[in-house]
């Protein structure tokens, strides 16, 4: 395996160099070099912590090693070859023409293969302790990369940089309590916070595309955000023993609340959207002639609320109008009623419809293991 690891990092290195060639020919030799040396440094970084964790590509921790590293951790490994070549643009202002669509490709795909590792690993029953852990630190890279790159564009408030940071933060909480022999007590797993964590990605991915509005993605990552902040927060007090999931109050209470969630909020922000929905499209009607594009958005908008109000595919139907909300030519800012649609929608997208619903066949795509 030793060897295999040199010439991934030896191929990887190669194609980089490649890209920055690439990239010369499409803009100048000072741009290319530039993203060639950032590129390489961070697919250094991903070299340098697959190899420190070599040791750990085997099931258990106890287990026998395997005699290579298999397709799932390839793939692993080229999604932090992506994320490095994502982070070549850093320093750099939004390109136009086609190198202003790279870094959407690249993290983009790094994001698709996160599901697509998983699923090869857990399909050809090579999980292993080495692809969990790089799973975590190459999303943890990449949400500190993305971004990063997202502000630079604009795309994004500063403020979001607190998702990039919240799991480093996190882990040297954790190393200092047991650096001074304080107790540090054990997460449960939780499907929550993979569901969080997993569309930071996603709504990263997205706005780093050229055709999604900042006066969309900007507060809309207010909505991805606070969520998975609230989860780091509680997700602390566990560790470091404030609150005890196994005491008998604590667990009534995260009852209830999970109980109010899905039986009052989620259908409540169901009834939010539609209500929005109507409200925006009447407004926007009055203002605006009525375009065949116009159209052809408000039969789509219309058709996403009726699959949220039904709860049939509801997170679809919120992924469709969040999507269309962002694409929509918009004011200098969100005004209220679409600020209460597209928070709706983010939260149906996050949480799911609840109670009421008709049809949640992609709550279980959202929350399955793939492969398993």
């Amino acid at each position: 395996m030793t060897r295999e690891l040199h010439t991934g990092g030896l191929l990887g290195l190669a194609v980089l160099l490649l890209l920055s060639g690439l990239l010369g020919s499409l803009q100048d030799a000072r741009m290319a070099s530039q993203w060639g040396l950032q590129s390489i440094a961070l697919w250094a970084l991903v070299w340098q912590q697959t190899w420190q964790r070599r040791d750990l590509n085997r099931a258990t921790p106890d287990s026998t090693p395997y005699p290579t590293l298999g397709l799932a951790n390839r793939l692993t490994l080229l999604r932090g070859g992506l994320i490095a070549a994502t982070g070549g643009f850093l320093l750099f202002p939004a390109f136009s023409g086609i190198i202003g669509w790279l870094p959407a490709v690249f993290y983009s795909l790094a994001a698709a293969l996160d599901r697509i590792d998983g699923f090869v690993a857990r399909r050809s029953k090579r999980t292993s302790v080495l692809g969990s852990e790089l799973d975590t630190v190459f999303d943890a890279l990449g949400l500190l990369v993305a971004p990063l790159l997202a502000v630079s564009y604009g795309k994004v408030h500063w403020s979001y940089l607190l998702v990039s940071v919240a799991y480093y933060l996190f882990q040297w909480g954790i190393h200092s309590r047991r650096k001074r022999e304080r107790p540090v007590y054990p997460l449960a797993p939780s499907q929550l916070r993979r569901t969080l964590a997993g569309f930071q990605m996603g709504y990263v991915a997205v706005v780093l595309w050229p055709p999604f509005l900042p006066q969309v993605t900007v507060p809309a990552g207010f909505g991805f955000m606070a969520p998975l902040l609230l989860g780091f927060l509680v997700d602390w007090l566990v560790v470091s023993g404030r609150i005890r999931p196994e005491h008998p109050a604590t667990a009534v209470f995260f009852h209830r609340l999970a109980r109010f969630s899905s039986g009052i909020f989620q259908p409540a922000l169901r009834v939010a959207l539609v209500l929005a929905l109507a409200a925006f499209l009447t407004t926007n009607n009055q203002e605006t002639t009525t375009t065949a594009i116009q159209s052809i958005f408000n039969a789509l908008s219309c058709g996403a609320a009726v699959l949220v109000l039904l709860g049939v595919a509801g997170r679809a139907g919120a992924l469709m109008m969040v999507t269309l909300i962002a694409w929509q030519p918009a004011a200098d800012s969100l005004n209220f009623v679409s600020a209460i649609l597209i928070f709706s929608a983010i939260g149906i997208l996050l949480l799911g419809c609840g109670r009421y619903s008709l049809w949640q066949g992609d709550d279980h795509w959202v929350n399955r293991q793939d492969g398993a």
